[in-house]
C-alpha cells in the first residue's frame, strides 16, 4: 500500500470514457523496440461502491479468475475488516459479481487489516490463490474457499526491520507486487522498496525479485534476480507477459506532482543471474540486474477528460497498484491498471485500459 503521507521510495532516498491516444514513442533507457501506447478507456465504476455490506476499495491487486468468469482484486487491508477479494466483471466496466472470498487462517478465523497487508495476487491453474502480504512479508496459497493451505519460504532478510531478527526491509515496502507464469511453474514477487543491506548513501535503486518454481505440488524459491528503478521510485507492481518476460511498474508520488507512474519491459528472466549471495546489490555490476526497456510512460498518456479530488499532474492518475497483461498478438499487449484509493475521499478506485507494444 501507498500512502501519501508515508511514500515509501522517498523514505530511501464514472463511466467507461472510450477515446483514443497516441503519444509519440518514448526514449528508452535500457534497450528494446520504442511503443506507441493508446489508451482504450478508463472506468471509475468501482470507486466508492459498496456490495455485501461492505465498501469496495484498497484494490491492490488484478488477476482473472477463470473458474468465476471475473477478475479478482485483494484489499490489501482496512482497518479491523476481514481481508477479502472482491470479484468484477470486464475492465473495461466493471461492475461487482458475486459475494468477496473472506481470506481466513487454517483454522478458519478471518485475517484483517490488522494481521495482513494484501498486496499480490496470482491465481493458478487449479484454482488456489497466491497471495503476498506485505505485513510479515509472506506469500500464502488459499483454497477456493479462502482457507490458508501453505506458506511460500521467505529469506529473513526481507523481513521488517526491528520485526524481525534478521529484517532489512522498510515497513510498508516489502512484498508488493505477485505473477505467475503463463504455465503456472514460476511465480515471482516483486519488493517495494530495497533491503537496507542493499543501499548506499548514494543509491537506493536496487530492488530484489524472489522467483519461485513449482516441483510437483510444492513451491520452491529458485532464485533472486536484481532490478535497478529510476531514482526515486517504488515498485508497485510486477506481470508476466509472454513465456519469460516480465512488465514492471515503477512509481512515485510528490506533493506537487501528484502520482506518477511507468511500465518497463523486461525480458529473458531465466537467464537473469541468482543474486542471493550479494551481499549489497548496489554495489553489484551492471550484469547483476535484469535488463529494462520504458514501454509505458502512463503519466504521459492523454488525460481522457478524466476527474480527480486532488493534485495531478496528470488527472487521469492516482495510485495505481494492480496490473495485469492480456492479448499478444503480433506483440501488442492489452495493459489494465488498478488504483487503490486507501479508502481516502480525495482518491479514486479507476481501472486503466491501454494497449502497448511489449518486447519479446
Amino acid at each position: 500500500m501507498h500512502r501519501h503521507t508515508q511514500c515509501a521510495a522517498a523514505a530511501l532516498a464514472g463511466t467507461l470514457l472510450i477515446g483514443l491516444g497516441s503519444p509519440a514513442a518514448q526514449a528508452n533507457p535500457g534497450h528494446g523496440t520504442p511503443s506507441s501506447p493508446q489508451v482504450v478507456g478508463y472506468s471509475d465504476a468501482l470507486d466508492k461502491v459498496s456490495a455485501d455490506g461492505a465498501e469496495v476499495g484498497g484494490l491492490s491487486s488484478m488477476a482473472y479468475d477463470k473458474r468465476r468468469h471475473a477478475w479478482a482484486s485483494t484489499v490489501d487491508n482496512h482497518a479491523d475488516d476481514p481481508s477479502r477479494i472482491w470479484f468484477y466483471s470486464d475492465p473495461h466496466n466493471p461492475r461487482i459479481t458475486g459475494a468477496p472470498l473472506v481470506l481466513k487462517k487454517p483454522d478458519g478465523t478471518p485475517y484483517t487489516g490488522q494481521t495482513a497487508d494484501n498486496e499480490g495476487l496470482a491465481i493458478t491453474p487449479q484454482g488456489d490463490y497466491l497471495v503476498s502480504s506485505e505485513t510479515e512479508p509472506t506469500i500464502r496459497v488459499f483454497g477456493r474457499d479462502g482457507v490458508q493451505k501453505a506458506t511460500l519460504p521467505v529469506p529473513g532478510n526481507f523481513g521488517v526491520a526491528g520485526k524481525s531478527a534478521q529484517g532489512q526491509a522498510t515497513d510498508n515496502a516489502t512484498l508488493e507486487g505477485l505473477t505467475l507464469s503463463p504455465n503456472g511453474q514460476t511465480l515471482v514477487a516483486s519488493m517495494e522498496g530495497p533491503l537496507s543491506g542493499d543501499v548506499t548513501t548514494a543509491d537506493a535503486t536496487a530492488h530484489r525479485f524472489l522467483v519461485y518454481r513449482k516441483h510437483g505440488g510444492q513451491w520452491r524459491l529458485d532464485k533472486q534476480v536484481g532490478y535497478r528503478t529510476q531514482t526515486g521510485n517504488r515498485i508497485p507492481e510486477v506481470q508476466f507477459y509472454g513465456k519469460d518476460n516480465l512488465l514492471v511498474e515503477e512509481a512515485a508520488w510528490s506533493a506537487d506532482r501528484g502520482n506518477t507512474a511507468e511500465l518497463y519491459a523486461v525480458t529473458n528472466l531465466d537467464a537473469a543471474p541468482d543474486v542471493t549471495d550479494v551481499p549489497n546489490l548496489a554495489q553489484a555490476s551492471a550484469g547483476s540486474f535484469l535488463t529494462k526497456s520504458r514501454a509505458v510512460d502512463v503519466t504521459g498518456l492523454p488525460s481522457q477528460g478524466a476527474p480527480t479530488h486532488q493534485t495531478q499532474s496528470n488527472p487521469l492518475m492516482d495510485n495505481y497498484e494492480g496490473m495485469a497483461v492480456t492479448g499478444g498478438q503480433h506483440g501488442v499487449y492489452e495493459i489494465n491498471l488498478i488504483s487503490d484509493d486507501n479508502f481516502n475521499a480525495r482518491q479514486i478506485t479507476r481501472v486503466v485500459s491501454l494497449t502497448a507494444a511489449l518486447p519479446e
